[in-house]
C-alpha cells in the first residue's frame, strides 16, 4: 500500500523542482524530504530520484508515480471537502495569502472574526504577491489567496480555480502638498507626464500594469524610486521625490504632507479570492470568503460585486 505522505512528498518535489522547494512547501526539513523518498523507493522498489549536477531530478518512474500522485491527492481533497460539507464544521487549517495592502487592509478585520466565530479553526497567513499567490494555490500550499485585477488589465486565473469578488478598490494619485495639481478635484494621468513617478518593484504586476496604463496615454514614466508597500511609496511622496498611484485599501493614514487626488477617468483595482476548485465545498473555505468580504464593507471600496 502506497503510503499518501510520502506519496504528497513525490508531489511536492514535482511542483517545486527541487528538495529545498519541497521542503519549504511542505514546512518540514530537506532531511525529512529525503528520508520520505528514500522510503518510498523502498516501497515500490524503483528508483525515483536521479542526481542532477548539485539537484536532483525525477526518473521516468518517479514521473510516472507524480502524476498518479497529483490524482491521488486531488481525490483526497475531495474527499475531505466532501466530509466537511457533511459535517458542516469549519475545523483544521486553512493558509491563506494576500497581497500587501489587502493583508494590511483586511487581515487585521477577517482574521479575527474566523477566530471568534470559528475557534476549531487554524488560520496561517503571509504577504504574497498576486502571482506567487496563485501559484501557492495552484500548487497546494495554500488554500486560498487574495489577488486583483486592475480595471483595464485582468490577472489570468488558471483553468481548475473557483474566485469570489471581495471589492472594487479605487485609486488615486499621491503627491506633495506643495504640487502644482494638489488643490484639484480631479486630474488626467496626462498631465504628470513631466514627474517623477515612484511604482513596485520591477516585474510584478501593478508595476506593469502602471506601464501599461501610461504608455497607453502616450507618457513614457520617469521611474526614480520603487518600492513594494504603499506605505513606502507614501513616504517617499511625503518627501517631495514624485508621485504615485495609490490605491484605497490598506493606505490609510496618509502620511503628513501627502495629498490624493482622483483621476478623471475613475481608476479601479479589482480584488478577489481563489482557491482550488475541488476545495469548493469547504466550509472553512466559504467562511473565510465571508469573512473577507464583511472586511472589504467595513473598510470602503465597492463591495464584492
Amino acid at each position: 500500500m502506497l503510503n499518501l505522505e510520502r506519496l504528497r512528498t513525490l508531489d511536492a518535489l514535482a511542483r517545486h523542482g527541487s528538495v529545498s522547494g519541497a521542503a519549504e512547501g511542505l514546512h518540514i526539513t530537506t532531511s525529512a524530504v529525503s528520508q520520505q523518498m528514500s522510503k518510498l523507493e523502498r516501497e515500490v522498489g524503483q528508483q525515483l530520484l536521479a542526481k542532477n549536477g548539485r539537484g536532483v531530478r525525477l526518473t521516468d518512474a518517479g514521473r510516472l508515480l507524480a502524476e498518479h500522485a497529483a490524482r491521488i491527492l486531488s481525490q483526497v481533497e475531495l474527499a475531505q471537502a466532501d466530509l466537511e460539507a457533511q459535517r458542516g464544521q469549519v475545523a483544521g487549517e486553512l493558509r491563506i495569502s494576500a497581497f500587501p495592502t489587502a493583508a494590511r487592509g483586511l487581515f487585521p478585520l477577517a482574521l479575527p472574526v474566523l477566530r471568534a466565530e470559528h475557534p476549531a479553526l487554524r488560520v496561517r497567513s503571509c504577504e504574497l504577491e498576486p502571482e506567487r499567490g496563485i501559484s501557492g494555490v495552484i500548487r497546494g500550499d495554500l488554500d486560498l489567496a487574495v489577488v486583483l485585477d486592475w480595471y483595464n488589465k485582468p490577472m489570468p486565473v488558471p483553468d481548475g480555480l473557483a474566485k469570489a469578488s471581495v471589492l472594487d478598490d479605487p485609486a488615486d494619485v499621491a503627491m506633495p502638498a506643495g504640487h502644482r495639481l494638489a488643490g484639484r478635484e480631479e486630474v488626467d494621468l496626462a498631465e504628470f507626464a513631466e514627474d517623477e513617478w515612484i511604482t513596485w518593484g520591477e516585474g510584478e504586476f501593478c508595476h506593469e500594469w502602471l506601464m501599461f496604463t501610461l504608455r497607453s496615454k502616450g507618457i513614457e514614466p520617469h521611474l526614480v524610486h520603487r518600492a513594494a508597500e504603499t506605505h513606502t511609496q507614501l513616504n517617499l511622496v511625503a518627501a517631495g521625490l514624485g508621485v504615485c498611484i495609490a490605491p484605497l485599501l490598506g493606505r490609510h493614514p496618509l502620511p503628513a504632507g501627502v495629498v490624493t487626488v482622483p483621476l478623471k477617468q475613475r481608476v479601479r483595482r479589482h480584488v478577489y479570492v481563489v482557491w482550488r476548485a475541488d476545495a469548493d465545498r469547504r466550509p472553512s473555505i466559504r467562511a473565510a470568503v465571508r469573512a473577507l468580504q464583511s472586511a472589504a464593507a467595513r473598510v470602503g471600496g465597492d463591495g464584492a460585486q
